[in-house]
């Protein structure tokens, strides 16, 4: 019954903590959160920068929704909170897991996290500063005379959103195929002889996430490829791969074996004889 009453005890322990990381992760937010909302307007127009700058003279952007006006752009100082807040949110779950790793798991866990942080937020700047401009560029020129483009302001949030996150995930390649050869689930050669199939499944990504024209499908499919032939080249140089069956045992040499033997000697022989 004692040991039950410790498991549940530990059980809770932990539920507590989790929300007490919880609670705490949403204030940080909460709190840079605060003053941004403030500049709400401003962190939108900066958002929908790369559509003004290549719509039509007298071409702008509507709201359909009577709240839009209001909840769009706070959406929007919501995710930039969110963006700002993420080291301490990552420390907090980090705080929360990384009692329950061994050692050797802590020092590959925490550069893989801060690598892969710091490709989601290129990822979401190659969104932004290269992959919005030839998009909505390209997009401009094939409006035809006498459409008024314009776009609603929620309907490009939500496909900024999910460009981040297309492209964020996209630059997170490298990492993935690391951890593949750590863990001993792929080799690199079986990885180099994937490559044809990897370059076909980019295109096919890049055809479901990104709109219907050639462009944007090359801008995300290339990446793609080029971040899976970059992970190929780091886990070759940096990933040890773990055979099936293989430990991390070694037989000891002859010098240890006959001082081993010396030493079970000399023991047995001090030991009092009945």
């Amino acid at each position: 019954m004692s040991d039950v009453n410790h498991q549940e005890e530990s059980f809770f322990s932990h539920l507590i903590e989790l929300r007490d990381r919880l609670i705490r992760a949403l204030t940080a937010i909460g709190v840079v959160f605060i003053p941004l909302a403030f500049y709400a307007r401003e962190l939108y127009a900066v958002l929908a920068a790369p559509l003004l700058a290549t719509l039509p003279a007298g071409g702008q952007m509507i709201a359909t929704d009577v709240v839009g006006v209001f909840l769009v752009p706070m959406k929007v100082a919501l995710m930039v909170a969110f963006l700002i807040a993420l080291p301490y949110v990552l420390y907090q779950v980090w705080a929360f897991v990384a009692p329950g790793l061994y050692v050797h798991e802590k020092k590959v866990a925490i550069p893989m996290v801060a690598a892969s942080v710091v490709l989601f937020f290129i990822g979401m700047a190659f969104a932004y500063f290269a992959f919005f401009p030839m998009v909505f560029g390209f997009m401009a020129q094939f409006a035809p005379e006498g459409v008024a483009w314009m776009t609603d302001i929620e309907k490009y949030l939500s496909f900024v959103l999910t460009m981040f996150l297309a492209f964020g995930i996209t630059f997170e390649v490298p990492i993935i195929v690391i951890v593949l050869v750590k863990l001993g689930l792929v080799s690199v050669e079986k990885l180099r002889e994937w490559r044809s199939y990897v370059i076909v499944g980019a295109f096919v990504v890049a055809a479901v996430f990104t709109p219907p024209d050639v462009i944007s499908q090359f801008m995300m499919a290339i990446p793609l490829w080029l971040l899976y032939e970059l992970g190929i080249v780091l886990a070759a140089w940096t990933a040890k791969p773990v055979t099936a069956g293989a430990s991390d045992y070694q037989p000891p040499s002859d010098a240890e074996m006959e001082q081993e033997l010396d030493r079970a000697e000399a023991q047995s022989s001090s030991e009092p004889k009945p």
